[in-house]
């Protein structure tokens, strides 16, 4: 892989995240939620997903903004593993590229909101931010810090 093809694939996964939720968003409203409290860490998918850099905590924390600013979808990872792709938080309109979300990254918060499921994935409509204990996953010891550590 090319460096300018490394380079690209950040703004090509934003384009192509944010015409996934422009197509899903309203399929997605249109159904019936359930009401849930999620407690987890706020973290992009990308990185989490494609376990890329290790994503999570301090080591991880700046390269999750870089990842929120730019349009990856932000997700909250509780302590048995399952991820929540945040679809909007409170009266925002969306997620991607969301300076509010990104300012979450890498914090551990409790979470109240809408749980919608399809296909096996979770989505999260988030009404209020119950708790946010801030960045408390202490892994840049480790780790480094991520993407220019060890």
């Amino acid at each position: 892989m090319t460096i300018l093809s490394q380079a690209l694939r950040p703004a090509f996964l934003s384009a192509a995240f944010a015409a996934l939720f422009a197509f899903a968003a309203p399929a997605l409203a249109q159904q019936s939620g359930q009401r849930v409290t999620v407690t987890g860490e706020i973290s992009d998918s990308w990185c989490t997903i494609s376990g890329l850099m290790f994503a999570k905590g301090t080591a991880h924390h700046q390269c999750a903004i870089w990842c929120a600013l730019g349009g990856i979808p932000v997700a909250i990872r509780d302590a048995g593993g399952n991820l929540y792709l945040i679809l909007k938080i409170g009266d925002d309109e969306d997620s991607a590229a969301n300076p509010r979300v990104a300012k979450l990254a890498t914090h551990e918060v409790t979470v109240d909101g809408e749980l919608l499921e399809r296909d096996g994935v979770k989505y999260l409509l988030v009404d209020r931010i119950a708790d946010d204990k801030g960045v408390i996953t202490m892994t840049h010891e480790e780790h480094g810090i991520q993407p220019f550590g060890n």
